[in-house]
């Protein structure tokens, strides 16, 4: 009896397995039985149909476009007025590059060797320079103008100058001050002069320490240290012991040269040249894209 009933039980079940176990879905994506690969023809065709829609939004922006003359025959303005109006803009007549800033130039080197010569004809060459002139305080020598070669003080004026920091730099110099009032490279420089400083060694020391790279140092020097002796003689303006002192502080003042940006050597008879060299180290300077920069 129990084996009757069970094989009746077999004979009702349905044989297809699918009603046991869903049907599974395929993992795998259904390729087209006939596949269309993307050829260089096709692409180009998808790639101007994409572009042509783009274009219809893009018009009502994008100015019409404008025939070009050929460059090697046509006038020279419709030429340019055809590139203003192709490139949508009119071409600007503004400098591409950055006006120069205004230098601060340090001129310096021992006793005799032409500082005030150089810079006088640097002065009569080239436009646009203004020599600061130095307040002292010792006694005027025979030839010197108030105002033109240096401000004649007295020492309690120079110290009271001093006290008020007028002076950019000052030092006691064969026991006398010279200072550089600040006013006067304000004034010119805010004018787009260029400012040129005669200082002594020991002055140029301390601006070295004030302006550090903003400014420029040169160096002015002889030929020789026997050319240097002959023009403190020829000067006639030193004692024996002047010129000793004179002579001894030029041979130390040379072995400063390297904490200058350029030398120049001012050879006896070759002023032209030496003024020369100088305007050729300034326009350098006002080339250069990284410009140096002075607040005083």
């Amino acid at each position: 009896m129990l084996f009757r009933r069970l094989c009746t039980s077999l004979t009702r079940i349905n044989p297809n397995p699918s009603l046991f176990h869903p049907k599974p879905t395929n993992p795998f994506p259904v390729f087209h039985s006939n596949p269309k690969y993307l050829t260089p023809n096709t692409f180009k065709t998808l790639f101007q149909a994409s572009n042509s829609s783009n274009c219809k939004m893009g018009d009502a922006r994008r100015p019409p476009a404008v025939p070009i003359p050929d460059p090697g025959t046509a006038d020279r303005a419709e030429l340019y007025r055809a590139l203003e109006a192709s490139v949508g803009s009119a071409f600007s007549s503004d400098s591409l590059a950055p006006n120069p800033n205004p230098l601060i130039i340090v001129i310096s080197g021992p006793s005799g060797v032409g500082k005030d010569a150089v810079i006088k004809r640097l002065r009569e060459v080239r436009e646009g320079i203004h020599f600061v002139v130095t307040a002292t305080s010792r006694a005027k020598r025979e030839g010197e103008v108030e105002g033109k070669d240096y401000f004649f003080v007295s020492k309690e004026e120079f110290l009271a100058m001093v006290h008020r920091d007028e002076l950019l730099e000052y030092a006691l110099v064969y026991g006398d001050y010279k200072g550089i009032p600040k006013q006067q490279i304000r004034e010119f420089m805010a004018k787009g002069y260029d400012i040129v400083l005669r200082v002594d060694i020991q002055g140029a020391a301390t601006l070295r320490r004030i302006l550090r790279n903003s400014a420029v140092f040169i160096f002015l020097v002889a030929e020789s240290e026997s050319a240097l002796v002959k023009r403190l003689i020829d000067r006639k303006t030193e004692t024996k012991e002047t010129l000793l002192v004179r002579i001894a502080t030029a041979r130390e003042e040379v072995r400063h040269m390297n904490n200058f940006d350029y030398v120049v050597v001012n050879a006896e008879g070759k002023l032209e040249s030496s003024v020369k060299l100088v305007e050729s180290i300034i326009d350098a300077e006002k080339a250069k894209v990284r410009q140096r920069t002075v607040a005083i």
